[in-house]
């Protein structure tokens, strides 16, 4: 064999081998679609969030993109299901801050480790809640509530989506910090809990903006603030609860959030592609102005670090928020 052949032999084994090295995920993007799992029913805020998402990065990232519902445990069956996925970035989940943040130390077990099981691409999206009060209440202001709260501890009853949902936790944040006292009265969903509010069954909610926006604009209820440390470009007149100036809530801030996770052996350079893809597909005016629509702010993250780093601060701080208030759900 001359040295020309010998050299083509060798060149030819360190092709073969450079491309048995490339990642599983370079062949599976050429012909497969990425699956986005959504953790709620059709419908909602953050389906209707996913299918976003999914339009946008499919276009950032060139392949189809699509929604997969898999709702029940608390975000739990869609959550384990992609923890147990390939790991070869086409199969992400929309994860919340119920997900990752707040189920931990809600359910004494998981069928998902929220810590070990997932590798952060990128964060997506805030969610606003607004404080909300039946106007029976005769209040104006997150000061008036307060100060009738003080004067007539019992006067307020506050409604939720259930036990240790979002809108739970921001009123015992809110009572916590105004130190103030009112009533949980917790309900399947945010649906009929607004019904009620809207009834005067019960007086005070910190609701998502969806079910309460059309009260609100009717007049049936009153909004009083956001709980954005800014205020939320679809209300700009509407306060934050820290501009109320009441002791205790200089710094109040409390968002749901909503952000792409991948299976934990997802290879980094993957990560860090569908980093760039997310953060290109969601940073365009287009998107962000569907995202406002939505009655949600966008945010991003500027690497997947950062995010895990996030995820990491929020666990721990809803973490306190769960055992103060002694919410478990079995």
């Amino acid at each position: 064999m001359d040295r020309r052949a010998l050299l083509e032999g060798f060149g030819g084994a360190f092709g073969l081998l450079a491309l048995a090295s490339v990642p599983r995920i370079v062949l599976a993007q050429a012909d497969r679609p990425i699956v986005l799992v959504v953790p709620y029913a059709p419908g909602g805020t953050s389906d209707l969030l996913g299918r976003l998402i999914a339009q946008h990065l499919g276009a950032a990232a060139g392949r189809t993109v699509v929604v997969e519902n898999r709702p029940g445990a608390g975000t739990g069956v869609g959550a384990s299901h992609v923890a147990r996925a390939a790991a070869d970035g086409t199969t992400l989940l929309l994860a919340t801050s119920t997900t990752l943040a707040i189920n931990p130390s809600l359910y004494p077990k998981l069928a998902y480790d929220p810590a070990t099981e997932f590798a952060p691409v990128g964060l997506v999206a805030a969610v606003p809640f607004m404080l909300v009060v039946h106007p029976s209440l005769r209040v104006n202001t997150v000061a008036e509530l307060v100060s009738l709260a003080k004067r007539d501890p019992e006067a307020l009853n506050y409604g939720s989506a259930g036990n240790g949902s979002p809108q739970h936790l921001i009123a015992e944040m809110f009572k916590a910090a105004a130190g103030i006292r009112m009533q949980h009265v917790p309900y399947k969903g945010s649906a009929p809990a607004i019904t009620d509010l809207v009834g005067g069954q019960i007086n005070v909610m910190f609701s998502d903006f969806a079910p309460a926006m059309p009260h609100v604009k009717s007049g049936a209820l009153k909004a009083l603030a956001v709980t954005t440390a800014t205020r939320v470009s679809s209300v700009p007149d509407l306060p934050t609860i820290a501009e109320s100036r009441v002791a205790g809530t200089a710094d109040f801030e409390a968002v749901a959030w909503q952000g792409v996770v991948a299976p934990a052996a997802t290879p980094k350079d993957v990560i860090v592609q569908l980093h760039r893809q997310l953060n290109d597909a969601m940073t365009q005016p287009e998107a962000q102005a569907k995202l406002r629509a939505l009655n949600v702010e966008p945010r991003t993250s500027e690497s997947p670090a950062q995010f895990a780093a996030y995820i990491r601060s929020e666990a721990a701080r809803w973490g306190e928020v769960v055992r103060a208030s002694g919410a478990t759900v079995d």
